[in-house]
């Protein structure tokens, strides 16, 4: 896909910045010699940007919503992570990509709902 198409897509930007949000903490996880959490954790986050980003190649609208399920079923994933992290540690990072989740949680299920509702009428 044209670059200049996913910069304006807000879905694939604010996937990317909660990964990149994502790595940056799990930098200092790293640093506290917490592992398994981390990995656990990254590759949970970078997961959803990956599959929002391999959905605006979808061979099908049906692969496209798969695609996006996907990432909220990641999405998911990150967010049990992040609320573990918040409870066993005193770090402040969760509170805000818990935030940044809810936002593209929201944006997901809209795409979902809307692609779903297209194709119901067509």
């Amino acid at each position: 896909m044209n670059k200049e198409k996913l910069k304006d897509n807000l879905i694939v930007k604010i996937s990317f910045d909660f990964a990149l949000g994502v790595m940056l903490f799990c930098d200092k996880l790293y640093e506290k010699k917490k592992f398994v959490i981390a990995n656990q954790l990254l590759r949970a986050a970078l997961s959803i940007g990956a599959n929002v980003r391999e959905s605006q190649n979808a061979e099908s609208v049906a692969d496209f919503v798969h695609k996006m399920k996907i990432s909220c079923k990641e999405g998911d994933e990150a967010e049990f992570y992040l609320q573990l992290i918040e409870k066993a540690y005193s770090y402040d990072e969760p509170k805000f990509l818990l935030n940044d989740l809810v936002s593209i949680n929201k944006v997901l299920n809209k795409i979902i709902s809307t692609t779903k509702a297209k194709i119901k009428a067509s």
